[in-house]
């Protein structure tokens, strides 16, 4: 698919395909490669970090209703977070529970159990742009 290495991968007890789940109650586990783990230090004092992981259904879909909700409008894919996008790629913003080791602990990330992890960034207050606007609709979410 690509030359991409996984820094790790996601442990959790959704396996793919699974439906209706609700991602913001799900805790997960990433355990990160071994020659990655010194990558971690410093981490431990953020409350969220960005995780980049592969999708694992890649079939695409131009117009959606977001999160399958046909109460809201359809929209275009780049209006949405849907995973159904031309790269298998996906962004999620989670709570960082804890830090052990190589493993990472983590709360509300929507990749199921196997998923390859790409990359981490630590999430930064300060890099929200000051003017953010949102259509209503994303409000009902």
């Amino acid at each position: 698919m690509s030359d991409w290495v996984p820094i790790g991968w996601v442990h959790n007890a959704i396996p793919f395909g699974t439906e209706s789940v609700d991602w913001k109650q799900v805790c997960s586990q990433i355990r990160i490669q071994s020659q990655f783990g010194e990558g971690l230090y410093g981490l431990a004092p953020f409350s969220h970090i960005y995780v980049i992981f592969l999708l694992q259904n890649n079939e695409l879909r131009l117009r959606v209703h977001p999160c399958g909700r046909t109460d809201l409008p359809e929209v275009g894919l780049f209006a949405s977070r849907s995973p159904h996008r031309p790269n298998p790629l996906a962004l999620t913003l989670v709570r960082l529970l804890s830090v052990e080791g190589n493993t990472l602990d983590v709360a509300g990330l929507d990749a199921y159990d196997g998923t390859e992890v790409l990359d981490i960034k630590p999430f930064q207050l300060k890099r929200l742009p000051p003017e953010l606007k949102m259509p209503a609709w994303t409000d009902l979410l």
